[in-house]
């Protein structure tokens, strides 16, 4: 089951470039440094080099060889400007605002992995999800076929055999109550997300109500939305609505729904809505003692992931190699 090392291992045959859009925080510099003790990832620090360097200095921490690019004395921001009124000619945008908006590390460090300058970007350590969110809409964009962008939490929890148990839950941080074929498109973004993280999918579509035991607008949704992406994704096992006890306990399956392969096995789960989802992850987390990795941002042309602003060092490291995994 999933580890570190497996993603390590995939990145050290292709090493990736990843920006970091906040170069002089303290904890981007920490798992920078860690990064560049390695040969696997290449970390871009956006910034002043002046001030990346003093706060490394201060901090104690080694980024020699680290590249830092800094908006105000890029020497590719006209191509950058030109592309970006090109990206957003149908709201108008001026060169003058474009120069404006790009002074911004969100939107420029966005704009280099649209330019192919990086193969994917982490931020948010000091500002909101949707600051990391709008700039990818806008310009890296969705994958052909995907109408929204999702995310995944990959939870981890070391067993008594020695391995990792490791499970997905989706949309735990993005859409706030999608409708049933948003949920469908959530389903198959999380169960590949899911295999990257060495999970055999088994996705179950959780509701209050398993097979009809309740009744509702939510529960019709789950069940109609279950059957949905069963018919997009024939190779998956999927199953719902189901109750969350149906669908991780073998002796409660029995009793509920006996006939279900994936009902008691579920290791991939969607949520009706981000209440439920951003509750079950943090309840997996604090309560049940798993690690939970994320928000993984899904649906994009490009990684670009979310940092949690009370991240720590460790997480931003870990958040890199996996971003720069998806890749």
């Amino acid at each position: 089951m999933f580890g570190f090392g497996q993603l390590i291992a995939v990145l050290k045959k292709n090493p990736k470039k990843i920006i970091f859009t906040e170069g002089e925080d303290s904890r981007i510099l920490e798992a920078a440094s860690r990064l560049l003790a390695s040969s696997f990832l290449h970390p871009i620090l956006i910034g002043s080099e002046e001030k990346i360097a003093t706060a490394a200095e201060d901090c104690g921490f080694n980024i020699r060889g680290a590249e830092i690019i800094d908006p105000g004395k890029y020497d590719r921001m006209d191509e950058m400007v030109e592309r970006f009124c090109e990206l957003r000619k149908s709201k108008g945008v001026t060169p003058e605002k474009a120069r404006q908006i790009l002074s911004q590390a969100n939107y420029f460090g966005t704009m280099l992995v649209k330019m192919g300058v990086a193969d994917a970007l982490l931020g948010g350590a000091t500002y909101s999800t949707a600051d990391t969110v709008r700039p990818a809409l806008q310009l890296i964009k969705t994958k052909p076929g995907n109408n929204i962008v999702s995310s995944c939490f990959i939870l981890v929890r070391p067993r008594a055999t020695g391995d990792n148990e490791v499970l997905a839950m989706a949309d735990c941080a993005i859409n706030i109550n999608p409708t049933e074929d948003e949920l469908v498109e959530i389903a198959g973004e999380a169960a590949e997300c899911a295999k990257i993280f060495g999970v055999e999918p088994q996705l179950a579509f959780l509701s209050y109500s398993t097979h009809g035991s309740g009744a509702g607008e939510t529960v019709d949704k789950m069940r109609n939305a279950a059957m949905k992406a069963s018919q997009k994704y024939p190779d998956l096992p999927i199953e719902g609505e189901l109750q969350f006890d149906a669908a991780v306990s073998p002796r409660v399956a029995r009793t509920k729904c006996p006939d279900s392969e994936v009902a008691g096995h579920a290791n991939t789960f969607i949520f009706p809505d981000i209440n439920s989802g951003n509750i079950g992850y943090k309840i997996a987390q604090r309560m049940g003692n798993f690690d939970a990795y994320g928000p993984i941002l899904l649906g994009l042309n490009a990684p670009v992931n979310d940092l949690s602003r009370g991240c720590n060092a460790s997480e931003v490291y870990s958040m890199a190699i996996i971003t720069a995994a998806l890749a």
